[in-house]
């Protein structure tokens, strides 16, 4: 009897996928275990193996296609077994609308995506409702699922954030399993203004808010013009990015440390390290590592607002910015406070090479507790990095730069300082509690050869 394979759930936070390539086409053969699908999450590429044995009689959706999660995804029997009753071609006429539901109560960030509702038992069906042919395969969505109500917990914050009431997410078609509303689909009725933002000063006032209409084209264009979708890596951060700036209150303090420690550090390790294999330990490294032990001291910068409970944590999970082809890819070293110089600069060359390879998991971009970022091999000397909700602060490496420094003499050295930029949730966190975290982190980078006998 035919079958369908669902799309399995790729991480807690993923909610769709992009459908790069099938592995198996219409009429090939497959075993359980064997490799369907190529797909593409917010943060990497997977693949998606079969969970039956048959012939692959019909792909339900095709390259491309974004695909939420525990959707099925293709048919798989007996060669020549109808798959009619698996199209999605054809819909049934809509039953009149019911009532709108009373808003989900909210939800914590781990909850599973909720179950499309089933009807009890025994329940009569209206004289209005034409009777199904046959039962729909699970994981295709039916005019019946999409009524279903409720939003993902990532697709709430997104409302918040923009300040849209929760309430206005009922009346969103959602593309999520069962027709839940995810975060993809506030994002899009952001975009098209089907869900209108309304801020609290303007519902008071008693104005109304227009969204404007973005991406226009113009009526002239120079040159030729080369279009891309912004989909994938790209759309997810450009969401996050924005989603970020609107949610939170950002402020970002500069400073340096005096980097002659690290540098020659660096030289010993490079010359005499490789028995102690600590030959490719890096500047980079050394940051990181005098970052998540400074960490330990200051709870309130290692933690994460939830609108209305801050969660702070014992253990440092620090997360660091990783450049790739496809895009800004941020994967997370769990315990980083726990661990040698030597085993923290391995990890993060693992965890980078995955990323720019394309073979990072879920577990690599797990969530963290603090953000790293480094811009300083292009020479840049401060920026303004950009929060990674709901983490509270984030730390951006600049270049090394000599600066002017009095000696006790009367004299001026110039003295190498690494830059160094915090972003901080003002929320979260106030100006003095950033400054005293940065001031002391820039005193272990500037005293790391102590630091490390601790």
């Amino acid at each position: 009897m035919a079958e369908t394979v669902l799309l399995p759930q790729q991480g807690n936070s993923v909610e769709s996928v992009i459908l790069l390539q099938w592995n198996k086409a219409e009429g090939e053969t497959v075993e359980t275990g064997e490799v369907l699908c190529e797909v593409e999450t917010d943060k990497t590429t997977m693949e998606v193996e079969s969970t039956a044995s048959g012939t692959v009689l019909k792909h339900l959706v095709q390259e491309g296609d974004e695909v939420p999660v525990k959707t099925a995804i293709v048919v798989i029997g007996a060669p020549g077994e109808s798959v009619e009753q698996f199209s999605s071609g054809s819909e049934p006429a809509a039953a009149p609308a019911a009532p709108a539901p009373a808003a989900a109560p909210a939800a914590t960030a781990t909850e599973a995506p909720a179950e499309p509702a089933t009807p009890a038992a025994g329940a009569p069906a209206t004289a209005s409702a034409p009777a199904a042919e046959s039962p729909a395969p699970p994981g295709i969505p039916t005019d019946a699922a999409r009524s279903v109500p409720g939003a993902s917990p990532r697709a709430r914050m997104r409302a918040a954030a923009a300040s849209v009431d929760s309430g206005a997410l009922n009346n969103l078609a959602g593309t999520g399993p069962g027709g839940r509303v995810i975060e993809r689909d506030v994002n899009d009725a952001l975009r098209s203004g089907t869900l209108g933002v309304e801020r609290a000063a303007d519902k008071a006032a008693g104005r109304e808010r227009v969204t404007p209409e973005r991406g226009a084209t113009p009526t002239s264009v120079p040159g030729e013009v080369t279009e891309f979708p912004v989909q994938g890596i790209r759309k997810v951060i450009a969401e996050r990015m924005h989603a970020s700036l609107a949610s939170t209150a950002q402020f970002t303090l500069h400073g340096s440390a005096d980097a002659r420690a690290l540098q020659t550090l660096r030289a010993r390790f490079k010359q005499d390290g490789s028995s102690l294999g600590l030959e490719n330990v890096t500047i980079n490294d050394m940051v990181m590592y005098a970052a998540a032990r400074t960490l330990r001291d200051f709870p309130e910068m290692n933690a994460h607002f939830l609108e209305r409970v801050i969660r702070r944590f014992s253990r440092v999970d620090l997360s660091f910015a990783v450049d790739t082809e496809r895009g800004l890819m941020v994967p997370t070293i769990a315990g980083a406070d726990t661990i040698s110089l030597g085993a923290l600069s391995t990890r993060i060359k693992e965890l980078a090479g995955r990323c720019t390879g394309g073979k990072a998991t879920s577990d690599d971009l797990s969530p963290g507790t603090f953000t790293v970022t480094n811009l300083g091999s292009f020479g840049v000397e401060y920026f303004t990095p950009v929060l990674n909700p709901p983490q509270v602060a984030i730390l951006g490496i600049n270049t090394i730069s000599l600066k002017a420094v009095a000696t006790r003499e009367g004299t001026v050295d110039h003295v190498p300082h690494l830059g160094l930029s915090l972003t901080v949730d003002h929320q979260a966190v106030d100006g003095a509690p950033a400054a005293r975290f940065l001031q002391e982190l820039s005193r272990r980078i500037a005293r790391f050869d102590l630091l490390l006998a601790r």
